[in-house]
């Protein structure tokens, strides 16, 4: 009937999928009603994206190899706001996702796995099994989580999961999603699920050569050090903070605007990945501070030898990155997925630019004292050539340089930034002071 719109899916289901014509039927046929399945095709020579699509799944193409690859694919191409991943070779029952969907859909879970349960012998082979009590081990000691499989049936907010800035596109995919959501602070829980012998040979575990480099790109993921990351910020109070504001805010206003900044960066920060989060303070810490924060104080000296001194705070063999207090409207996406540790690769540093010549992160591969004063201490600060001397100074390094962004320094600012970013505290509190008659000027 014309004029009638589907229903958008209230899950969507990505189906990684290399030559699995043989359990396609019976996998399409018991995903759940009003689910959407997207099978993501890897590169099939047996017609199995023919017959996926006249079964009536959503087919996407992903022409590069890797289990990985197939599944980022999948979850771009996703919409729903709920995502399950589920291997297509009938191994796992797909009437079974409610079971770790359920927990993510009523909010408390943030990304459940499903912990195999065999069905018959020779379900799951024994070298595959140990493989991942092995892993499992890892997780547990890295994360905290009660984890016992790295299980191929998962479920999370597909939000949350692209906010992960997963980087592996390999057999290393899996293991990336649990660590960096663990980093990012997501609650991972796991659910009992079948496990029903495969159709055909599997592609990975089912090979000498798949294996081994499924191992190798597992042992790449867990090496990589999760990165520190750095806040370096004053305590908002009126009169110190944000000076150049005022007028047209009073220095109240001008302190509260400072709040709100700082609370978004902070809460920002808080769902990127990372080891370690510290907020380097010239001041007290306040109710704007979220939770899992270490405060240290500020090294004294100019900007310039605070900046470098900030970064004798980061872990030792791990990666930091330092941004400040004025950019509200960064999101966990422009950091995440060029600290991922597949991104990392032949990179020295990050750079941040601000649009008014300064610039709003710093971040170091291999961070040290030395380094960070040979390339902070005796920049000119808060000028329109500060970011072209740091940037002469890293000039012998590969830099990935980040989104330009606008420092919040002026009226003008603020209400560009608010304007960006209406969600947060900072817009939320510009929007309800400039509404004010208390606005001078």
């Amino acid at each position: 009937m014309s004029g009638v719109t589907t229903p958008p899916p209230s899950v969507d289901v990505v189906l990684p999928c290399l030559d699995e014509a043989a359990a396609l039927p019976w996998v399409l046929g018991r995903i759940p009603a009003g689910w959407r399945a997207i099978v993501v095709d890897n590169g099939s020579t047996d017609g199995s994206a023919e017959l996926a699509r006249s079964l009536g799944a959503t087919v996407v193409t992903e022409p590069r190899r890797g289990f990985g690859a197939a599944c980022h694919a999948g979850m771009l191409a996703a919409s729903a706001e709920v995502v399950c991943f589920l291997d297509c070779d009938g191994s796992l029952d797909p009437a079974q996702l409610p079971r770790v969907a359920g927990p993510v859909q009523d909010g408390t879970a943030d990304l459940v796995l499903g912990r195999r349960r065999p069905t018959a012998l020779g379900a799951w082979p024994v070298h595959a099994r140990l493989a991942n009590a092995e892993l499992a081990r890892r997780l547990r000691s890295r994360t905290g989580a009660a984890l016992h499989d790295l299980g191929p049936m998962r479920a999370a907010r597909r939000e949350r999961l692209l906010a992960l800035g997963l980087g592996d596109r390999r057999s290393g995919y899996p293991l990336e999603m649990v660590l960096t959501a663990s980093a990012a602070g997501m609650r991972i829980e796991e659910r009992p699920v079948d496990y029903r012998p495969r159709a055909g040979r599997s592609k990975v575990t089912g090979t000498l050569r798949g294996t081994r480099q499924a191992v190798r790109d597992m042992r790449a993921v867990l090496a990589a050090a999760p990165p520190t990351l750095l806040v370096i910020a004053k305590e908002p109070v009126p009169g110190r903070v944000k000076t150049r504001l005022t007028p047209p805010y009073t220095p109240e206003q001008a302190a509260a605007l400072a709040e709100a900044a700082l609370a978004d960066t902070l809460q920002t920060l808080s769902g990127v990945p990372a080891g370690r989060r510290v907020l380097v303070l010239d001041g007290a810490p306040g109710r704007w501070l979220p939770a899992g924060w270490e405060v240290v104080p500020q090294a004294g000296g100019g900007l310039d030898e605070r900046l470098a001194a900030a970064f004798g705070h980061a872990t030792p063999g791990a990666p930091a990155l330092l941004v400040g207090m004025d950019t509200p409207q960064l999101t966990g996406r422009m950091l995440a997925e060029p600290l991922s540790a597949a991104h990392r690769a032949g990179v020295d540093a990050w750079y941040g630019p601000a649009a008014d010549g300064g610039f709003w992160a710093l971040g170091l591969a291999r961070p040290t004292a030395q380094l960070a004063r040979r390339l902070l201490v005796g920049v000119p600060m808060s000028t329109g050539r500060t970011g072209a001397v740091l940037l002469e100074r890293l000039a012998d390094m590969t830099v990935r340089q980040l989104p330009s962004l606008a420092d919040v320094d002026t009226a003008r600012d603020a209400a560009e930034v608010a304007a960006v970013a209406p969600g947060g505290r900072f817009g939320a509190y510009w929007r309800s002071v400039n509404s004010s008659s208390e606005v001078t000027g």
